[in-house]
């Protein structure tokens, strides 16, 4: 297959053209490809510092007590000694109804 003179005039432009649209395209494949490459680092260097971060989360306050029930009010404390000392101090007998009519 030979080609004429005119022919070639139009030929060797367009493979030039689609020599670089497919160099363009290879190289837009591999852009996205690194992109992606580094948001997947970044993802999980994120999430080993979220694991990191949240592991003082577990520790025991001093605040909580042993029931479980997280006292931050002040009056909710303040309460729960009251009750504490009543507890302490009620006698058994002194300020209770006692029936003798039996």
């Amino acid at each position: 297959m030979s080609l004429k003179g005119v022919e070639l005039q139009i030929a060797i432009p367009k493979t030039f053209e689609a020599g670089k649209m497919a160099d363009q395209v290879q190289q837009q494949a591999l852009a996205q490809q690194a992109h992606a490459n580094e948001a997947l680092k970044k993802e999980i260097e994120r999430k080993q510092k979220i694991v990191n971060t949240s592991e003082g989360m577990d520790e025991i306050s001093e605040d909580e007590d042993a029931g479980g029930e997280y006292l931050t009010d002040p009056y909710k404390k303040k309460k729960k000694q009251q009750d504490q000392q009543e507890k302490q101090a009620q006698h058994p007998f002194k300020g209770n109804f006692v029936d003798f009519s039996g």
